[in-house]
């Protein structure tokens, strides 16, 4: 008898909360009992008198864990509203990395080159290293990042996502 397995989705979501102590603590933990997985958490205050955040997770499974995580979420009362921005369809995600990268002579010369073919900005510089600011899709920053490895790659620093929906209206 096989065993039937649903292909694993990549989800991103937006929640907006109640800019509260403990809520963070309590989204995570509701992740961690079930055994789910954060590939990217980000949080920030959306407000002008700081009392609602938007947390943005991104996270992957099959559709129905998906839908549960979902649905838990908006059962959390500091929660106001989850938006699968996945669900909804085209959408911008974005991230800030910034990448140290030590080299001499023809390396820090190609890690230049380099960082000016991907946009990253050099936002600080020694004789010795640079740290770069790259902005982006995530798969961007990964491919920067790998080519930086055989140029002095000594430190990645990223952000995790943040997203939105594409058009006018708000999600």
């Amino acid at each position: 008898m096989k065993i039937k397995h649903e292909a694993e989705e990549r989800h991103v979501l937006a929640v907006t909360v109640d800019n509260e102590a403990g809520i963070l603590a309590k989204i995570a933990g509701l992740f961690t009992a079930r055994g789910y997985n954060i590939d990217s958490l980000t949080v920030a205050d959306i407000t002008e008198n700081h009392s609602v955040s938007r947390i943005t997770i991104v996270t992957h499974g099959p559709p129905a864990q998906i839908d549960q995580i979902h649905a838990q979420l908006e059962r959390l009362v500091p929660v106001h509203k989850v938006i699968d921005l996945t669900e909804l369809g085209p959408h911008v995600e974005r991230e800030l990395a910034l990448i140290k990268v030590a080299g001499t002579g023809e390396k820090r010369v190609e890690a230049l080159r380099v960082a000016e073919i991907f946009r990253a900005r050099p936002v600080d510089t020694t004789t010795e290293s640079f740290i770069f600011e790259l902005t982006g899709a995530p798969d961007k920053i990964d491919s920067f990042v790998a080519l930086m490895r055989d140029l002095g790659l000594v430190e990645v620093g990223r952000t995790g996502i943040v997203g939105m929906i594409r058009g006018a209206s708000e999600a």
